[in-house]
């Protein structure tokens, strides 16, 4: 609502928004915003410029907001130039008019810092004389500034007024000065509303991309923030997910000292993958770091509950050595301990999932993976149990029976 009105009652104002909390601030690594566009190069113009042609072109991004330029080249700026030659005629020099200035403009302070020491409470105050705020409204309140050379005048020298002695000229200076690795920078900030920061930031590449032809030669542009941290932090959150679900196999291949047990076993990932989805789907979550983590988390509990319905199918196929009867066996015989321990799990998760925190996702990611991976544990795992191990069984079988008649043949 802000950012449509304010925009509406001010036309031609920019308006920007810093980051909500501490958090947000703290992943900006001290930016206010998410996504940081910097040109840094020696020629400042050029780059500010640039900038510009890259406001125009950000703005027109679904879901940027706030795309602003930090550094103002054009700040409204009164320049004071001094006459030469009446300064020497009336023998006031850059000096005198620059610390003339200062203590009318800024205070003694800044030309001749003073302090009074309190005896009776040993306390130090800074003492500071300038001209009062309501003497200095107006242009030429600037230009009848006294200017003298504050030595008590032991030549008897005139006073003069600033205007007479100066020319003072409207113009625009940068308001703020950037360097990065010694170089000048400029700084074109991009926030987010209604739209994910990946999807921002992919189309923020893609116009610097396009423009990279219109960058000056001394300039070089890269896209900063947390946007990169984040892209970064999703690859290795993403890799971490694939590495705990190898780990976890090649683990389980060693306990049960078989490579087809194991599969089975994991085969109840893809379930909690896809109730992670569908949680974060129903629920309009973007994906995010706690969302990963949780999913991470979840990978653990979907395997715990997977191995105690393989480990008594293996038992009772040892028994009677029906792998179909086995399978549906573990399943009704395993039902309550899965459903009890996914249950903990999705229960000590609601309060965090129905909470207002950056810890939501994680809580609704394992909600669903695991609710998803209860149902694939119990129903899909013995089915594919009961697949692979009637298969072995009967190519173990025939070699016998083959044997067998033959045998009987043969008498």
């Amino acid at each position: 609502m802000l950012r449509k009105d304010l925009s509406e009652k001010f036309p031609g104002s920019t308006f920007t928004f810093q980051p909500a909390d501490l958090t947000d601030k703290i992943l900006n690594f001290g930016s206010p915003a998410p996504i940081d566009v910097q040109i840094s190069g020696p020629e400042l113009q050029s780059n500010y410029q640039y900038a510009r042609l890259l406001v125009n072109k950000l703005r027109t991004i679904p879901g940027s907001a706030d795309v602003v330029i930090q550094q103002t080249m054009k700040t409204p700026t009164l320049f004071v130039q001094g006459n030469r030659t009446f300064g020497q005629a009336t023998g006031m020099t850059e000096a005198d008019i620059a610390n003339n200035e200062l203590m009318t403009l800024s205070g003694s302070q800044t030309v001749d810092p003073q302090y009074w020491l309190d005896p009776k409470t040993g306390i130090t105050f800074p003492l500071n004389v300038y001209v009062s705020q309501d003497q200095l409204t107006h242009y030429n309140d600037l230009l009848t500034i006294p200017v003298d050379k504050g030595d008590s005048d032991p030549k008897g020298t005139d006073m003069q007024l600033l205007g007479s002695i100066s020319t003072v000229t409207p113009t625009g200076t940068p308001g703020q000065v950037s360097h990065y690795n010694s170089m000048p920078e400029i700084d074109v900030y991009v926030s987010t509303e209604g739209s994910d920061l990946g999807s921002v930031l992919k189309q923020v590449r893609q116009v610097v991309a396009d423009t990279r032809h219109e960058l000056p030669r001394t300039a070089v542009v890269d896209v900063r923030g947390q946007a990169v941290t984040m892209h970064g932090a999703y690859m290795e959150l993403v890799a971490g997910l694939i590495v705990s679900i190898v780990l976890i196999y090649m683990l389980i291949v060693i306990n049960f000292q078989s490579w087809i047990d194991p599969f089975i076993i994991i085969s109840a990932l893809p379930g909690a993958l896809a109730g992670i989805a569908w949680s974060l789907f129903l629920t309009q979550t973007r994906l995010s770091v706690p969302a990963l983590t949780g999913a991470i988390m979840c990978m653990g509990t979907a395997t715990a509950n997977s191995i105690l319905v393989v480990s008594f199918a293996k038992e009772r196929f040892a028994l009677h050595g029906n792998a179909l009867v086995a399978a549906v066996e573990a399943g009704f015989g395993r039902i309550r301990p899965v459903i009890m321990t996914a249950s903990a799990m999705v229960i000590g998760m609601v309060p965090m999932a129905t909470s207002n925190s950056q810890n939501a996702p994680l809580g609704k990611a394992v909600i669903g993976g695991l609710i998803l991976a209860t149902v694939s544990t119990l129903l899909f795992v013995p089915c594919v149990y009961a697949i692979f191990h009637n298969r072995s069984h009967t190519k173990k079988s025939r070699p016998s029976e083959a044997g067998h008649d033959n045998g009987q043949e043969a008498v």
